[in-house]
């Protein structure tokens, strides 16, 4: 309970909703020092005195893995290896399991062979099965003979979508020794870069390495310093005609600037309650290109709504809201968290904008495109006329 944590350690009202998660996680797993101290729970209190202190290291534990089937499949190999050992220890292979629920979802193999006509998805299908049947039945295998290992068909969807739209609960719920039902922040490591999309709904969730994913599906700790966190306050709404994608090529060009590589991103503000989750999804989804380790976002009404969208049972979205209100997750407008430093925008400002010409912190706006583009162009081939000549003729080549 992070109340009792409050009330033994110090008030921990103003830390960031990012922060309470990993504090929550350190008071769960806190084992006498082994891998979780007090002191570790101590210092991510005390973060809010000095919060561009980063040199503490903590040992953090995702709820889940997320896997896509490029990376993911050497996973599942080391698995499969494992239990063969076993067996020619002669031991229980059935022991050989992920400690924590890992989904694998088939969606980087998909090639387009068939397009512009009513049945070339069909036809892809089917040409998709044949190509990775040996892959597909491996991973079949895994799904039926793994406990807590889940395979997402192939055509189902992109993963980091798939893992918004139907993986994530925002509040995770598993049994313990005991035989009690704990509910706890829904949290995850995946192998995709664009893992951070989940964090639109009030899930933590970041890319790692195939090594870093496997020792998370282990039950081993991912070890990281804490971090520094950078508030972006959100004031206003947007304009008509302006769209998600207007916003997070805004926010992308101030974050760059700004400097946030190694940190957290977490959005706050007045602002937050005109974005949709959709909204929200697609600034947390584009952390990779703003150089973020994530950007997170509280949960409020908005979470809600999207959850019982996206088929979510009721009774899920009561105990994620019961659980939110509880422990401090809920947005609070008239809380400000304290953070390492923060960036302000005011929404009515954002206008429609394109990304480039070469990079997608490089945010033009429509009105200008015409002049960059041109200027671009000028500034790239300023070397032009220049002539070359050929090897071993008498001629050379040129603009």
């Amino acid at each position: 309970s992070l109340s009792k944590a409050a009330a033994k350690y110090g008030d921990i009202s103003r830390l960031p909703f990012s922060m309470k998660v990993l504090l929550e996680n350190l008071l769960r797993f806190e084992d006498g020092g082994f891998t979780v101290s007090t002191d570790d729970v101590k210092a991510v209190i005390d973060w809010q005195q000095n919060p561009t202190d980063t040199n503490k290291e903590i040992q953090y534990r995702p709820a889940r893995v997320l896997l896509q089937d490029f990376t993911g499949v050497p996973c599942v190999v080391d698995l499969a290896a494992m239990r063969d050992a076993i067996a020619t220890l002669g031991g229980d292979t059935s022991r050989i399991n992920p400690l924590v629920p890992v989904n694998l979802v088939i969606d980087h193999s998909v090639m387009v062979d068939e397009f512009g006509h009513p049945k070339a998805a069909e036809q892809n299908m089917e040409i998709e099965y044949e190509r990775n049947m040996e892959r597909y039945d491996f991973l079949k295998w895994g799904s039926k003979s793994l406990n807590n290992f889940y395979a997402v068909p192939p055509g189902t969807g992109i993963c980091h979508q798939v893992n918004l739209e139907n993986i994530a609960q925002t509040v995770w719920t598993s049994t313990d020794q005991d035989c009690v039902t704990v509910a706890y922040p829904d949290t995850c490591v995946g192998t995709d870069s664009h893992t951070t999309m989940v964090n639109g709904l009030g899930v933590l969730g970041w890319g790692v390495g195939g090594i870093e994913a496997e020792a998370a599906m282990l039950g081993q700790p991912v070890s990281m310093l804490i971090p520094e966190v950078v508030g972006f306050k959100f004031t206003g709404e947007l304009k008509e005609g302006v769209t998600a994608t207007d916003l997070v090529l805004t926010c992308t060009n101030l974050l760059r600037k700004h400097g946030v590589v190694g940190r957290f991103v977490e959005y706050f503000g007045p602002g937050l309650a005109a974005l949709s989750l959709a909204d929200r999804a697609t600034l947390a989804n584009m952390a990779p290109e703003y150089g973020a380790t994530c950007g997170f976002f509280g949960i409020d009404d908005k979470t809600l709504d999207y959850l019982r969208l996206t088929g979510r049972e009721e009774a899920q979205i009561a105990l994620v809201e019961a659980y939110a209100r509880e422990q401090g997750f809920w947005i609070d407008p008239a809380v400000e968290p304290i953070f390492s430093s923060t960036l302000e925008l005011d929404l009515g400002t954002v206008v429609p904008s394109l990304a480039g010409p070469k990079r997608p912190q490089d945010r033009v706006s429509l009105p200008e495109v015409d002049d960059v583009f041109n200027a671009d162009m000028a500034n790239t081939y300023k070397k032009a006329q220049q002539r070359v000549p050929v090897a071993g003729t008498d001629y050379d080549i040129g603009d």
